[in-house]
């Protein structure tokens, strides 16, 4: 295991006085151990313990055999897992569970009166892998940078006429060009009307004249999530998708300007929602300002109203400001932010100048 995030992870498990951890999810697996496990509908389980006792449950359809720092335990699909797994936990002691450990695992072991109570123990890995350690730093670093490389293109062949799914069908092929390992989310391309929905499924619509043209999207790289947003025009830019733009525009670039350790996500949030506010728009502006990202897309935290956690330095986040008129345009503009020890690195570099294609 990486040793240096066990020993984080076993830290915070002393002074939350949780002697024991069940971890699921594959993503902090993944953080620990440097090996991505897939389960499907079987149990996988990284079990941690204060005393040094740990496990990794796995069943033996995965042929994971390679040191991973961590014992093994296998088990067949014959076998109950979950009865496996109470046998070396110590039943007169609190045990920590993951947030998405299925109820069929979880119900079973309360039933098994495996633990002394149980408690959600996902903020411990799920807030350390907030903090981004230098090589996850320049992992996303790259992976931001593929992303800049892959809107460009995709920017230049909107005059070919495609479809949003041709779109999304292109962009996987242009990320593969580059070196990524595929898409880090479902790729959001809308047009026109359709862009008025923040998460647009693409469809077979084509682009028209005066349509504006979201593109949202994100890769991977060496297990790294990027994501960004930019909205361009087709040909025609009419003047109210322009004021809107330059609104949005400046609204993302108020938030990244109050990026810096000490500041809560909300100031970050309201740096944004103020301005679209006071321009009017305030209704149109439908979700949080932005949301951390790492292994997965979505980690811990997001730039909200409600959220009153203290920036630090490491964490990476997205701004992502949009105003939506429903039957009309929307527009969002999003970059991905790297907090420093005195301010933050913009880690997206496509220009955020409005663009007419034409």
């Amino acid at each position: 295991m990486k040793q240096n995030r066990l020993e984080k992870v076993l830290n915070d498990m002393k002074e939350k006085n949780i002697p024991q951890l069940i971890v699921t999810d594959p993503s902090s697996i993944f953080y620990l151990t440097g090996k991505w496990i897939h389960p499907g509908e079987r149990m996988l389980v990284l079990y941690i313990n204060l005393d040094g006792n740990h496990k990794l449950f796995i069943n033996e359809l995965f042929p994971v055999y390679e040191d991973l720092g961590v014992e093994k335990v296998w088990f067949k699909d014959t076998d109950d897992s979950v009865e496996l797994l109470a046998k070396y936990i110590h039943k007169d002691h609190v045990i920590g569970i993951d947030k998405n450990w299925p109820s069929k695992f979880l119900l079973k072991l309360i039933q098994l009166n495996a633990a002394k109570s149980y408690v959600n123990g996902s903020d411990i890995i799920d807030k350390i892998r907030m903090k981004k350690d230098e090589e996850e730093r320049e992992f996303m670093r790259r992976a931001s940078k593929i992303n800049d490389e892959a809107i460009e293109r995709l920017i230049n062949i909107i005059p070919e006429g495609l479809t949003e799914k041709e779109m999304g069908q292109r962009l996987l092929k242009i990320y593969e060009e580059l070196g990524a390992e595929g898409f880090s989310f479902e790729t959001i391309i809308a047009y026109g009307a359709n862009a008025a929905d923040p998460h647009h499924e693409g469809d077979n619509s084509k682009v028209k004249e005066g349509d504006c043209v979201i593109i949202d999207i994100g890769c991977k790289y060496k297990s790294y999530c990027s994501d960004m947003t930019r909205t361009v025009f087709y040909k025609n830019l009419p003047e109210k998708s322009e004021e809107i733009y330059n609104i949005v525009l400046e609204a993302n670039k108020r938030a990244i300007n109050t990026v810096k350790p000490g500041v809560r996500f909300c100031d970050i949030d309201k740096a944004a929602r103020d301005y679209i506010e006071s321009k009017g728009y305030g209704k149109y502006f439908t979700h949080r300002t932005g949301h951390s990202i790492g292994i997965d897309v979505h980690d811990l935290g997001d730039v909200s109203s409600i959220n009153t956690d203290i920036v630090e330095p490491g964490m990476i986040f997205s701004i992502e400001p949009g105003i939506y008129l429903p039957g009309e345009v929307g527009v969002r503009i999003e970059d991905l932010v790297l907090v420093t020890e005195d301010n933050c690195e913009v880690l997206n570099s496509f220009t955020k100048d409005v663009l007419r294609i034409e």
